[in-house]
């Protein structure tokens, strides 16, 4: 007889969120836009990449945006392949220039008023060098109306570096998120452990406009939904697969 462990191997198999022909499993949520519209295009399939860009923008206008897959998850190990390209969008802030990421246990778009900023979330942020020889980490955290606990405390502050490297602008870069609900998050890069963090919660700041019926402070983040997202900076992905773990 199998083991439960054996078992849970067996069946555990990998899942592809991006099948590389459209992206009809996902669907949309910009800044003054209602959830379901695409504007200008922004999220778009071509050659075999989920592309973000900005070409049918005028100015940026703030219109920050996420690309949300249909299901949501709680315990998983998540995979983004990505490399940043071409130049920051007109009109937006200067701190989002070669700065992307994915958002996850996040709260249902359907949810959020035509007005809200930023998903309440968790995002692994993703970066690339300016160019300046300064360091630049990738795959850090971003707490939009959430708070974690690292090293044992709660993390006062919106942003937290990972120890990686700097990659430049045109790299392919493999970001790996390791979910276990509300317990422990894992963000590796390139095969590399650059950061683990525990106990995400509903708190904190940065998130605008939101249902108050939505955020309560202190709630425990052991789900939600996986976003791609936009912010200004044009950026392919080429694959986004989840493998289960519970």
């Amino acid at each position: 007889m199998r083991s439960t462990a054996q078992a849970n191997k067996a069946e555990a198999k990998w899942i592809s969120l991006f099948n590389g022909k459209d992206i009809e499993d996902w669907f949309v949520k910009i800044h003054h836009h209602e959830v379901g519209v695409n504007a200008h295009e922004t999220f778009r399939v071509e050659d075999g990449m989920i592309k973000v860009r900005y070409d049918k923008y005028g100015d940026f206008n703030d219109q920050f945006g996420h690309l949300y897959y249909k299901t949501p998850y709680s315990y998983y190990r998540l995979v983004v392949e990505y490399r940043f390209a071409g130049e920051l969008q007109r009109g937006a802030p200067s701190y989002t220039v070669l700065n992307s990421g994915v958002m996850f246990h996040s709260q249902d778009p359907h949810t959020m008023p035509k007005e809200q900023d930023w998903p309440i979330s968790v995002e692994m942020q993703f970066l690339a060098g300016l160019g300046d020889g300064k360091v630049r980490p990738t795959g850090n955290m971003c707490s939009p109306g959430t708070d974690i606990v690292f090293q044992g405390k709660k993390y006062d502050g919106h942003c937290l570096n990972s120890s990686s490297k700097t990659f430049g602008k045109d790299e392919w870069v493999r970001a790996e998120l390791i979910v276990l609900g509300d317990s422990l998050i894992t963000h590796m890069i390139n095969g590399d452990t650059v950061l683990q963090y525990t106990h995400p919660t509903m708190g904190g700041g940065v998130a605008n406009n939101y249902d108050r019926s939505v955020w309560q402070e202190g709630k425990p983040l052991k789900s939600g939904y996986i976003a791609l997202q936009s912010e200004g900076q044009p950026i392919d992905f080429r694959k986004v697969e989840l493998l289960p773990l519970r």
